[in-house]
Parts: structure tokens; sequence; C-alpha cells
């Protein structure tokens, strides 16, 4: 990773600590004060995303560190760590409030000032929004990985918000209505159902890191491309070379080509300029290359 795109990195990092600092603050307060399980969540979840945004900045300032003995190859396995280690904590968050929500169901609810409630869902929205906004458009320019983990965070913090507003309107109407006996349910049953569905994106992070930390094969459109390429620079050299393997971790590609030989002499100038050729026409795939050429008889 370049020196620029380290620096945009952890400013990017920078911002979103600072932003969930602010609404971990003002969510807890405010969710105490009302007695309300869903804005409760919401201060935690920004508590935690302060945490791991914490933790993926240290990641990034050690990652850019100078490599030494104890990381022969490299640091790029981190990234992943990082990256399964916030998706298991938003996992562990999701997964107890699920548990406090229903709990809360089955013991006659919770009754939650929706006016206030509603006021601080507004603000959440515009807020969590803009860091989202934000931080998405900042990851177009770049490939990173954390930072793409960070605008998921902040996705999943603004429809959070959003599904907040929503509910304690709908709350205050039913106030309105002969319902008005139901509204104590409305807080945990929002939580029920925001747990279901914000379940999916960190358990799609994890895997995804997973995936990375076991070497295994990468998205469809990294292979397609790796191999399309090795295939054309096959077709220009004089000696036959296959795709022997591809994997993604963290920012590195890794990628192995097998160079094979039809006799037992092979010249330093070919095989140099096979590596050189692959080596061009692979940097234009968004990650730092790591390419392995074997000789194969």
């Amino acid at each position: 990773m370049c020196a620029r795109t380290s620096l945009n990195e952890k400013r990017i990092l920078t911002f979103s600590a600072l932003f969930a600092s602010g609404f971990a603050v003002m969510g807890l307060v405010l969710g105490l004060m009302v007695g309300s399980l869903v804005i409760v969540f919401d201060g935690v979840y920004s508590l935690v995303s302060l945490l791991l945004t914490l933790l993926s900045l240290a990641a990034s300032r050690y990652i850019q560190a100078p490599s030494s003995a104890r990381f022969p190859f490299g640091k790029a396995m981190i990234e992943p760590i990082v990256i399964a280690i916030k998706a298991t904590v938003i996992l562990a968050i999701v997964g107890y409030s699920l548990y406090s929500a229903v709990t809360a169901m089955f013991s006659g609810g919770r009754e939650v000032d929706a006016s206030i409630a509603t006021a601080f869902g507004i603000i959440n929205v515009i807020g969590c929004g803009y860091a989202w906004w934000f931080i998405s458009n900042k990851s177009k320019t770049f490939s990173s990985g954390l930072i793409d983990a960070e605008s998921k965070q902040w996705q999943m913090d603004t429809l959070l918000s959003l599904a907040v507003t929503a509910g304690f309107v709908s709350a205050w109407l039913m106030t309105l209505t002969p319902l008005a006996a139901y509204n104590v349910y409305a807080d945990p049953m929002m939580m029920v159902l925001m747990s279901f569905y914000f379940i999916k994106v960190p358990f799609d992070m994890l895997k995804e890191a997973l995936r990375e930390l076991l070497m295994m094969t990468p998205s469809k459109e990294i292979c397609h491309t790796v191999d399309q390429t090795v295939q054309a620079v096959d077709r220009e050299l004089e000696q036959h070379i296959e795709l022997a393997g591809v994997t993604k971790v963290g920012q590195e590609l890794r990628v192995d080509v097998d160079y094979h030989t039809d006799d037992n002499s092979v010249q330093v100038s070919d095989v140099e300029k096979a590596r050189r050729t692959l080596k061009r026409r692979l940097s234009r795939v968004p990650l730092e290359l790591q390419l392995n050429l074997n000789i194969a008889s």
C-alpha cells in the first residue's frame, strides 16, 4: 500500500472514531433516560464501533510499519484478523440484544417516551447517514478492507437509526388509536426485527475474513481477471505458463504461476521477461501484487 493510501486510510479511520464517540455518548445517556432498549443498543453499538475503529486504526499503523523478522511474509494477514474480530463482536452484540428484546416482550414490554426518542432518531439518521456517505465515497478512491468494513459499520448504524425513528413514530401514532395499550411492545419488537436483519452484514464480513485467513479462492471477479491476464501473457511468450493458484489476503494479491519448459535449460532472460509482463498486466488490479513464478518441467 502506498504512503498516500495509508495516510487517507488513517484520516478516514480517525474521522470515524471521532464521529462514533459522539453518537456513543449521546445514545447511552438518552437511552437510559427514556428507558429504550433500542436506543441503548444504538449507543452500545456506537461505543463498540468506536473501539473497533480504534482497533482498525492501530492495525493500519502497524501494517504500514517497516517489516521485521517476526513477519517474513509481511503483515497482510492482520487486516482479515481485525475484520473477523469486528464481525464477531458485532454478532455478539446483536445476539445479546435479540435475547434482551425477546425477554422484554414476554415480561410486559417497555414503556418509552416516543417524542424524545423520535427527535434522537432524526439526529442520528442525519449524522450516521453523513458518516456512511463520506466514508463510502472515500473508499471508492482506493482499495482498503479496513475502510470497507468501516463503511459497513456506518451503513448498519444508519439503517438502525432509520428503523428506530420509523418505529418510534409508529409507536407515537399507536397512542392515538385504540391500540395504545400495545405501545409498550413497540420498543422490544423493533429490536427483534432489527436483530434478524443486522445479523447478515457482520456474518458476511466474518465469512470473507475467514476465507482470506484460510487462503481460500478470492472472488470470481478477481479470479477471472487474473486467469484472463495469465492466458493473454501465455499467448505472447514462447514458453508455456499456467496459473497455479491465486489468493487474496488483506490488500495483497498472491499469484502463483508455473513456467513450463520442454528441456532442462531455462534462459534467465525469458523468465524475467515473463515476470515483468505478468507484473505489468496484473498491476491493473487495485491490490499489492505478490507474484511467484515457479519453473516446472
